[in-house]
């Protein structure tokens, strides 16, 4: 396995790291609607208390009506370590199920339904390539401390990364204080490995003027001496679901219905989130259609899923995807459907569990210090 060069930690690409994850069995794949409801609730009432289930909000509707919990990637995670369940099926993706991982006990076993839901923003900062990029950037810095802070949205060995180098973890709610804690810390900030985030975050501190974008992909794109000179570097990834939002969206939409309202999401392209009326996590997205009046209209930003749970949960709120026909789904969610979460369910009931994510200690370790320094916020 490659050795980081910055840290002395082991690691691999994350196409690589979870090659020993199965597949969905030939059985499995036709079932229909009835029948794997039927099943699911059968699995879970012979599992009981052995067993929580975790659905993020950007699962569809035959997915979260069988969690136990629905909210975001952290929130979640903090739901399993407050359980007592032996067995956690995370209905995500790859990195949210190794935050899982990190966070709750050793005896607690981490179940990621499908192999192929791996977030593909995460996959943009590849530990190995930001550990390459670090010697290139701290050189160029000189005397001048980068500090390193990754969104959550990122894999454990990132999150360790950062901690080791000093920095720490954030959520798109508490970048602006993650951001805060850095420059406290050090010179300049290296964002990983959302743009747009750390952009939208860059501004609300006032610190627009001083950005610089690391495109690691592009050899003549990452200038290392400009990059030291500024206050925030952000790395060239971004969430392919919110990057499809454009300002024409909210433009087209204020035309047509001039009574709506737009929350978005703060992973959404800069001109997008100066659009819209409100602005935050899919936690404050959920809460403003919640506190919204009757009768009110909100267009959502975000993965369209949420969208619709949010007009099923709360009917009295016209609730609108933002794009509308254009709006579509999470790749990487859409993996997890409820044929896998039938039977990894099965797989537990046989004694047999499937698809346990487990991050090695030294790393997990690693990773939940960043964590810790974001708590202590």
């Amino acid at each position: 396995m490659p050795e980081m060069e910055s840290v002395d930690l082991e690691t691999d690409l994350s196409l690589f790291k979870y090659d020993d994850l199965e597949q969905l069995p030939d059985e499995y794949r036709g079932l229909d609607e009835q029948e794997r409801t039927e099943r699911i609730e059968r699995a879970l009432a012979t599992l009981g208390d052995d067993v929580v289930v975790l659905g993020h909000n950007y699962q569809r509707r035959e997915v979260v009506e069988h969690a136990d919990f629905v909210g975001d990637s952290y929130e979640l995670s903090t739901r399993a370590a407050e359980a007592d369940a032996d067995h956690v099926v995370f209905c995500g993706v790859t990195f949210m199920a190794e935050s899982a991982d990190v966070i709750t006990d050793d005896d607690q076993q981490v179940i990621l339904p499908s192999m192929e839901a791996s977030c593909p923003m995460a996959g943009m900062a590849e530990a190995l390539q930001v550990d390459a990029a670090w010697a290139e950037l701290t050189d160029a810095a000189g005397d001048d401390d980068v500090v390193p802070v990754t969104y959550m949205n990122s894999y454990a060995d990132l999150k360790a990364f950062c901690a080791e180098q000093g920095g720490l973890v954030c959520t798109s709610s508490n970048a602006h204080r993650a951001f805060e804690w850095a420059f406290e810390r050090g010179d300049t900030v290296l964002f990983l490995p959302d743009k747009h985030l750390g952009e939208n975050t860059a501004h609300r501190l006032g610190l627009e003027d001083s950005i610089v974008e690391w495109d690691p992909w592009d050899p003549d794109g990452a200038d290392a001496e400009a990059a030291a000179a500024a206050d925030v570097v952000l790395w060239d990834g971004y969430c392919q679901v919110h990057e499809r939002f454009r300002e024409h969206h909210v433009a087209d939409l204020r035309e047509e219905r001039p009574d709506a309202n737009v929350v978005v999401h703060p992973e959404c392209r800069r001109e997008v989130v100066e659009a819209a009326d409100v602005v935050g996590s899919t936690s404050t997205i959920c809460e403003t259609v919640a506190a919204a009046d009757p009768g009110e209209t909100w267009a959502i930003g975000t993965e369209i899923h949420l969208a619709n749970h949010l007009q099923r949960w709360h009917p009295e709120v016209e609730v609108l995807p933002l794009c509308g026909d254009a709006c579509m789904d999470c790749n990487a969610m859409r993996q997890i459907d409820p044929n896998y979460l039938t039977w990894v369910l099965e797989e537990l009931v046989a004694g047999t569990p499937t698809n346990v994510v487990e991050v090695p200690p030294r790393e997990a370790d690693l990773a939940d210090l960043a964590v810790e320094r974001m708590l202590e916020l």
